[in-house]
């Protein structure tokens, strides 16, 4: 036998590929395919990072590949309600004039709008609080909601978007995305605003209802409550709670833009911009430059005595204005 025979011929590659045949081609074909597929599919989602909050309120930060879509459960239509609550009603700029010489501490604003937002004895969304400005002049009472300002310091502080500004002039709360952190509560120059510490009054009735960021109910410990301004009512074309349960007429609600405001309790519409001018209305700290859309009108027949001694500085006063 011959040295070359002795010697295995060498096989090329084509000779290999066609010894092992088509089936074999096909499955190294087939398999480059589907690696080539995986790499493909890596590169296209590489990179792409994504912020998530978990349900304990954690932000976290993860690649979109790794993101599983969630299957909408009983709360599904609860992304439609924060949207609409978020979007607020186009067109309309609401405001609300209190007047606190027709206030005489009936407290039925308050009691309506705890049963309203399902608050507790202790919580308020509007308070009633007794006034003096000197101990020369007779008290007085004086409502005090959220003031629902067009600068509010409570959303610029909040890290998560709970609290916002909505385009129709109302603050809300969104206690789906409150962390409970307190930082609006103390940005708050009017004191506007509760903590929910223990668990909500109606914890268990409230159990199974979709979350409404209108009415903010169901509430949950842990989070922020205020004043709504009965978005809910608003966007039923229906006065807030607060305003319809005055048995006095202390309170008007309107549209800034159309310029006119409805009394509670006589049912009256009035020119918005006139009542202010006619009854020397003004907001709580101006100087503060928050901007409120709550706007009083002062406590008529309850103003300081003039004194004797007060003439001379009147005098004065009129000589140079």
């Amino acid at each position: 036998m011959s040295e070359q025979e002795e010697k295995p011929k060498k096989k090329t590659r084509r000779e290999f590929l066609q010894q092992l045949g088509i089936v074999g081609i096909g499955s190294v074909l087939g398999s480059s395919a589907i690696l080539a597929g995986i790499n493909y599919d890596k590169k296209k989602t590489e990179g792409q990072r994504i912020r998530i909050l978990t349900a304990e309120n954690e932000l976290l930060e993860i690649e979109k590949s790794d993101a599983t879509p969630v299957v909408k459960t009983k709360y599904e239509n609860l992304t439609y309600l924060q949207k609409q609550g978020r979007d607020g009603i186009e067109g309309k700029r609401f405001v609300m004039v209190i007047d606190l010489s027709k206030c005489q501490n009936a407290r039925k604003c308050m009691s309506a709008c705890q049963n309203a937002h399902h608050l507790r004895p202790e919580q308020h969304h509007i308070n009633v609080l007794k006034m003096e400005e000197t101990e020369n002049t007779p008290p007085f009472y004086m409502p005090k909601p959220c003031q629902h300002c067009d600068n509010p310091p409570c959303v610029s502080v909040c890290p998560v978007d709970a609290t916002f500004k909505r385009q129709d002039g109302i603050v809300l709360i969104d206690n789906e995305r409150c962390i409970g952190c307190r930082f609006c509560i103390a940005a708050c120059p009017y004191s506007a605003r509760v903590f929910n510490w223990a668990e909500p009054l109606h914890a268990q009735e409230d159990a199974d209802k979709t979350y409404d960021v209108e009415l903010n109910v169901p509430q949950k410990k842990g989070t922020i409550s205020k004043c709504l301004f009965s978005a809910d009512q608003v966007r039923l074309g229906k006065l807030p709670y607060c305003v319809s349960a005055c048995p006095n007429g202390v309170y008007y609600f309107g549209d800034e833009n159309e310029d006119a405001v409805t009394n509670g309790t006589t049912k009256e519409t009035v020119r918005f911009r006139k009542l202010l001018a006619d009854n020397g209305g003004y907001t709580l700290m101006p100087e503060l430059g928050t901007k409120p859309r709550v706007y009083y009108l002062p406590p008529k027949g309850k103003e300081v005595p003039f004194q004797e001694k007060d003439r001379d500085e009147a005098a004065e006063h009129l000589s140079h204005s």
